[in-house]
């Protein structure tokens, strides 16, 4: 008979599909490694993941990508992998396979595991509550379990049979709630005074794309109009050459540094940040940072991306700082009308595909600059958010995880 997982260190699949994904599934090792010192883990990682001793069959790069007509050239690369992933998991039989996030990959994979007796939990609840209601149906023919990161999510997961929990953020731990700028400053090599601003275009090359030259022409503007400002671009290793280049062509000289990685760093240092809807946004409310939120693709995707929207904020910040009966679209109102309520409250602005031009971003982060009480405020609401979302992550994760493996 097989040993079960409280005989032996269990063995784990896991996916995750951008950089996002893998600092999540990092943080869910480690606690899972404190609880297993011996637990076994493979499957589609980065480099936090392998930092904690994980087996990546293949790099999280190759899911990391977004929109629409983006990934109609890597879809056959992706079914491919998704197709030997699936075979090699049903061969190998682990205790439990977790999909960090990664809807539109991981849900057939896991729904496959399930069908096939393989228990599967889906880690960060998809945002079925901002925009594709649709996912739902397909989540919960997916996971036995979801692990969510947000307080609100496993009563709605609820209504529709599907079993949750909240574990917090575990951003919201490894963040301190009060961040050094001073510190960070010095460990960046940069100025103790003077205004800096975080500029963070994306972790995916198309988002690079559609949104660098925006960011470094934005800032161009800003240094025109505030002349002592400096620039600091944190950016995934893969992206160093194409932000480089960007940086290069911007005309910014030295009052721009662009530094592999270190996004924490750059937000604990910086005093306002432009930077594109994601996770990064909530890293940003979590070091209490007065934003402006960018987003673009191409007009073909966001056309399709729009009619699915649900609320009327994209980024997450100005989501999780909303009164919750916005969370709860009338029955009588449709998706589009109540996406396109003008009275909805937003906590930082977003500029959008057409509305994100350079003089409307530079201009948003001037304003921000120009208005030290209005920063105030956002710092006093984002660390109430942080407290919010601070849990004893690694605890109730891995507890739900003995729960599920014992079932």
């Amino acid at each position: 008979m097989t040993p079960g997982p409280t005989q032996r260190a269990p063995r784990f699949g896991m996916v995750a599909g951008e950089a996002s994904g893998d600092l999540l599934a990092a943080h869910l090792l480690a606690a899972l490694r404190a609880r297993w010192p011996d637990l076994q883990a493979a499957g589609i990682g980065g480099a936090e993941m392998q930092r904690r001793g994980f087996d990546a069959w293949w790099p999280v790069e190759k899911l990391s990508v977004r929109g629409y007509l983006e990934v109609l050239p890597r879809l056959p690369e992706l079914l491919w992998i998704r197709k030997r992933l699936t075979k090699t998991l049903l061969a190998q039989k682990p205790d439990l396979f977790i999909g960090v996030d990664a809807p539109d990959f991981n849900f057939e994979l896991e729904a496959r595991l399930k069908a096939a007796g393989l228990k599967t939990l889906h880690f960060v609840s998809p945002s079925f509550w901002a925009w594709r209601p649709e996912k739902l149906a397909r989540l919960k023919a997916a996971a036995d379990h979801v692990l969510c990161l947000f307080p609100f999510e496993p009563e709605l997961l609820a209504q529709h049979g599907i079993g949750a929990s909240y574990v917090g953020h575990p951003l919201a731990s490894s963040i301190p709630l009060q961040p050094d700028r001073a510190a960070a400053r010095r460990a960046l090599g940069l100025p103790d005074a003077g205004p800096l601003v975080a500029l963070l275009p994306g972790s995916r090359a198309a988002e690079v794309k559609h949104l660098g030259s925006r960011f470094f022409q934005a800032a161009a503007l800003i240094r025109q109009a505030r002349p002592a400002t400096q620039f600091i671009v944190p950016t995934v290793p893969h992206l160093l050459p194409q932000v480089q280049a960007l940086a290069r062509a911007s005309g910014l000289g030295d009052a721009v540094h662009v530094v592999r990685g270190q996004s924490h760093a750059a937000l604990a240092a910086c005093d306002v940040t432009l930077i594109a809807s994601g996770t990064a946004t909530l890293e940003a409310a979590l070091f209490k940072r007065p934003m402006v939120i960018a987003y673009a693709m191409p007009d073909v995707s966001y056309r399709v991306m729009r009619k699915k929207r649900q609320l009327p904020w994209v980024g997450l910040p100005n989501v999780l700082c909303a009164p919750r009966e916005w969370l709860h679209r009338p029955a009588d109102v449709s998706p589009h009308d109540w996406a396109d309520r003008t009275d909805a409250p937003f906590v930082v602005p977003e500029l959008i595909q057409h509305a994100a031009t350079p003089p409307a971003l530079a201009q948003a982060v001037l304003d921000w600059l120009a208005a030290p009480e209005k920063i105030d405020a956002v710092q006093q609401r984002f660390a109430a958010l942080h407290h919010d979302l601070k849990r004893d992550t690694a605890q109730l994760a891995t507890d739900a995880i003995e729960t599920l493996l014992a079932r």
